[in-house]
């Protein structure tokens, strides 16, 4: 229980399904630290065991988030990469350290407010599914889930649209019924990452050069950018058009910038796929780069330990660390880190 409306409605909902229900609190990082509200949120989330009268813990994290999501965040960043802690703080902390403490504490699932679904099928295996409010849709930071995860996991909320959520949280006065989105990163929430990321890796101007390899500007260091990107560097240059980040050379601290269209890709790889089921081979199917981001048609091809991507029609901004997902109408059928 994050102390948001989400997780509040999910406990109700496995209470009126006839679940005894324990409400837990995680805390990953330091209260205040980075406009971190962690005690508020314990704040809301004990009110709202209260008023459910249910049982309520609160687990420390902290040591493990830095380690496990953290690390890999600036890492990630250093190397020129643009990550999704989303993802990783759901595989390490969500659904394995809270997962695996739950387990050992004798509960029969763990649940969550995430807006996605899990269908058991007739072989007793599961799957992965969108959330039905295509608006809200979670699917995309849980692709590294497991059949482990998958047959001990509940989604009280994944057949419910946000606004009806809202009103049944209204109607129960629930305390979080009011509470805005948590946005941002997980466990910290909406911070500038850019300001975030200086706590940790120093500027470096470097060059900003056109495709052709012109110098025509400068920036304060190639990790604080991201494919795509359209503000935060200088050029001395006009060109009449707006510049995008287009590719990063790391080694030299240089970013290459050019037009929207420079900045478009037809065909990608994507590293040590995860496979919610079965490892699949060459198939055609929908592939999401971003969280609640465009599903693309495209053809895998698997092997190697990779698979390449190649879409039916190119899309703009794809950026080597983050995921790619691939979906076959509402199954989650896995994903990977682009590179």
């Amino acid at each position: 229980m994050s102390g948001g409306v989400d997780s509040s409605v999910a406990a109700y909902l496995l209470l009126k399904q006839g679940y005894d229900v324990t409400g837990v609190f995680m805390q990953c990082w330091d209260a205040k630290a980075d406009g971190c509200k962690a005690d508020e949120d314990r704040t809301f989330a004990v009110k709202t065991a209260a008023k459910l009268g249910i049982p309520f813990d609160t687990l420390d994290f902290r040591k493990e988030y830095n380690e496990k999501v953290m690390k890999y965040f600036y890492d990630e960043y250093r190397a020129g990469r643009t990550p999704n802690p989303d993802v990783m703080c759901n595989k390490e902390i969500k659904f394995g350290l809270f997962f695996d403490w739950a387990m050992k504490n004798d509960f029969d699932f763990v649940s969550t407010g995430h807006y996605a679904r899990i269908r058991k099928k007739l072989d007793g295996s599961f799957d992965l599914l969108k959330g039905k409010d295509i608006t809200k849709d979670q699917s995309y930071f849980l692709y590294l889930l497991g059949q482990k995860q998958l047959s001990k996991t509940l989604f009280p909320v994944g057949d419910m649209a946000k606004k009806e959520l809202r009103k049944l949280a209204d109607k129960l006065d629930l305390p979080s019924a009011k509470r805005p989105d948590s946005m941002g990163i997980c466990f910290i929430g909406e911070v500038d990452v850019k300001d975030f990321l200086k706590k940790r890796i120093k500027e470096k101007i470097g060059e900003v050069v056109d495709i052709n390899g012109e110098i025509i500007g400068t920036h304060e260091g190639v990790w604080f950018y991201t494919i795509g990107q359209r503000h935060g560097f200088k050029v001395n240059k006009y060109f009449g058009y707006p510049l995008y980040v287009v590719s990063k050379d790391v080694e030299n601290n240089r970013l290459v910038v050019g037009k929207e269209t420079d900045a478009v890709t037809k065909e990608f790889t994507v590293l040590n796929p995860h496979w919610t089921f079965n490892k699949l081979k060459s198939m055609a199917c929908a592939v999401r780069i971003r969280h609640l981001g465009g599903l693309h048609e495209a053809r895998l091809t698997v092997g190697g330990g990779n698979v390449k991507v190649v879409l039916n029609e190119p899309i703009f901004a794809v950026a080597s660390g983050q995921s790619a997902v691939f979906y076959k109408r509402n199954v989650v059928l896995g994903g990977g880190t682009i590179r």
